[in-house]
């Protein structure tokens, strides 16, 4: 069954009708052929002006969407002899945030990225995507060692932000998240970055530092999240709507105000309904981004990141 989100409700009573016709006939030789195509046609037709004009409120719904491709969908679409590596080699291994050693159509690749789990226990493994200190120490480690031996940085991103508990705080989460972000900008590799679902706060802009910065259509990507923003300016949540509004968390507000590179294009009603079209679009944004720095000395990628993110916001 369809998860729909509450904006679909239209679209969601038409998929239950043609669903109930094809149950009532099931054991007929009722021919509901023409019916089922007339619905179907109109279903189609609604998703697609719907989609066509969602505010921004309805784009973080879509962004957080449960059936989403998650980083281990796209790793393992994308990625040949994917071998993970664990561990910040001073606490633990971070299971929020993934990375190991692959290759991408051919090219050796350094894959890094936050997996927010697909169940309930998943998730819980994965700490719903929300990366601890370790877990971006462990994303410095394997920079760094991309670094030394040539190989580009891919990452993934998808979190609401970094964890915010007490022991994620005692063990340095400012500082890790920090050290990685200056680790992103000292790569004497190219660096492409893309923000596949939730871009969150600090916790996304840890591993989003790249050379190229890219959106899904119906991504996000913002400071705080809607319902944070909405929490401090108007003492409520409910003003969520109002809040990403105004913080322009769009793929389509950040291409304009320079912060992101690119747009990568969903299957229409979004990733969740087409996994495969969604990763196969993706991984060609990401080949075009990569080959674009085919040739250039380490000093030239790095001063060119630096010259990227310096000039946010001069016009």
């Amino acid at each position: 069954m369809e998860n729909f989100l509450d904006f679909e409700k239209p679209i969601a009573e038409l998929q239950s009708r043609i669903d109930e016709l094809r149950e009532t006939v099931a054991d007929n030789d009722i021919d509901i052929d023409a019916e089922v195509g007339r619905l179907q046609a109109k279903s189609d037709r609604l998703l697609r002006e719907t989609y066509a004009k969602l505010t921004p409120w309805q784009k973080t719904q879509v962004a957080r969407h449960p059936d989403r491709p998650h980083f281990k969908d796209y790793v393992a679409a994308l990625v040949d002899d994917f071998m993970p590596l664990g561990g910040d080699r001073a606490f633990a291994d971070d299971q929020a945030i993934i990375g190991g050693l692959g290759t991408f159509r051919g090219r050796k690749v350094m894959v890094i990225g936050h997996e927010k789990g697909d169940d309930t226990a998943s998730r819980l493994r994965h700490n719903f995507g929300m990366g601890k200190p370790e877990g971006y120490r462990k994303a410095i480690r394997l920079m760094k060692l991309a670094d030394r031996f040539g190989l580009p940085v891919l990452t993934l991103v998808d979190t609401s932000g970094a964890f915010p508990g007490v022991q994620a705080e005692e063990r340095g989460q400012a500082e890790a998240i920090a050290r990685s972000t200056e680790a992103c900008l000292e790569l004497g590799v190219p660096m492409v970055a893309a923000v596949v679902g939730e871009g969150g706060s600090g916790g996304a802009v840890a591993l989003a530092t790249g050379n190229t910065v890219l959106m899904f259509e119906h991504a996000i990507y913002a400071v705080i999240s809607p319902e944070g923003c909405a929490s401090i300016l108007w003492r409520t949540a409910d003003k969520a709507a109002e809040a990403a509004e105004a913080m322009k968390v769009t793929a389509q507000d950040l291409m304009g105000l320079g912060v992101i590179d690119g747009i990568v294009p969903e299957p229409l009603g979004g990733a969740h309904r087409d996994a495969a079209a969604a990763i196969e679009s993706l991984g060609q944004a990401l080949w075009d981004a990569l080959v674009a720095f085919d040739g250039m000395e380490p000093a030239a990628i790095r001063a060119a990141r630096r010259a990227k993110f310096l000039g946010i916001g001069r016009g």
